[in-house]
């Protein structure tokens, strides 16, 4: 199944029009098919079944969005944000606390789905998703440090609010984003406010993935599968490839793994001698584990 998922997921990270949902929900069938904490006589879903149980979700809310709409009639990006948090994360509940920081469930779609709680990106992903089923236009905002969204179009001369799922959707002004930007150590600029793209939103989520498994060395291996669909993506850091090496190593594959960071040492080779030469010794030590 984790071929399928894999195979589906660098299609659809390469195709015309990546989906962002699409690729969540194949991201989060790493973890979700396997089972984890299910109960034995609970079978886990299929691909199948997990992406419909999605889809079905956003209609849900979509439909209900769609109802608000033509009850209220919005005429601004202000009152159509208004309305979003009143039925996303009013009625919905949709929202997030500072401890989903520390629950891998909160970059999970389906469970974002599920418990209605998660990081700003995939709460922004659930605003966006929904509001284009139900006609409005919400663009992802990748600010450093949290995301939240824009509703309308953040472009010159078109209208637009910003607003922030985490918390329930509450207004926020060209200000507040920039204290955002601020306090992650990062100097606002007006482009900042860009729409985030499909695959950027994508990587993110992973990278969320990542961190969060690397500060607990017994999920090297959730670590390893984000790291390994992060290169699947077209773009990607390179020192993703050495991050792979060493996760490898860390999971028992040693000789996988040492041929990883010879690969990566000969990239490094042209620029960085140097630290060509330390990777090349860790792939070494990894093969002298095998005696």
């Amino acid at each position: 199944m984790t071929e399928q998922s894999r195979a589906r997921f660098r299609t659809e990270a390469r195709s015309e029009q990546p989906d962002p949902v699409l690729l969540c929900v194949l991201a989060a069938a790493e973890h979700t098919l396997a089972g984890p904490g299910l109960p034995e006589d609970e079978p886990a879903p299929t691909l199948a079944e997990l992406e419909a149980a999605c889809r079905a979700a956003l209609d849900r809310h979509a439909a209900a969005v769609r109802r608000a709409v033509a009850e209220r009639r919005p005429t601004s990006p202000e009152e159509t944000a208004a309305l979003l948090a009143a039925v996303l994360g009013g009625r919905e509940r949709f929202h997030g606390r500072q401890s989903d920081y520390k629950r891998l469930e909160s970059s999970l779609l389906p469970e974002v789905l599920r418990r209605r709680r998660g990081l700003p990106i995939m709460l922004s992903l659930v605003w966006s998703a929904v509001a284009a089923r139900a006609g409005l236009t919400v663009h992802g905002i990748a600010l450093p440090g949290h995301f939240i969204v824009a509703v309308g179009a953040p472009e010159p001369g078109d209208e637009y609010v910003l607003a922030d799922p985490f918390h329930g959707g509450r207004l926020l002004s060209s200000q507040d984003a920039a204290a955002i930007v601020v306090a992650a150590g990062h100097k606002f600029t007006p482009e900042l406010l860009t729409p985030a793209l499909p695959l950027d939103i994508t990587l993110r989520v992973l990278g969320n993935i990542r961190a969060w498994a690397a500060e607990r060395p017994e999920h090297a291996r959730t670590q390893l599968w984000a790291t390994e669909l992060s290169l699947l993506l077209p773009r990607h850091p390179a020192q993703l490839r050495l991050e792979r090496a060493e996760l490898l190593v860390r999971t028992g594959d040693f000789l996988g793994g040492a041929a990883e960071m010879d690969a990566y040492a000969q990239i490094l080779d042209a620029f960085d001698p140097d630290s060509a030469a330390r990777v090349r010794q860790d792939a070494r030590a990894a093969r002298h584990r095998l005696n």
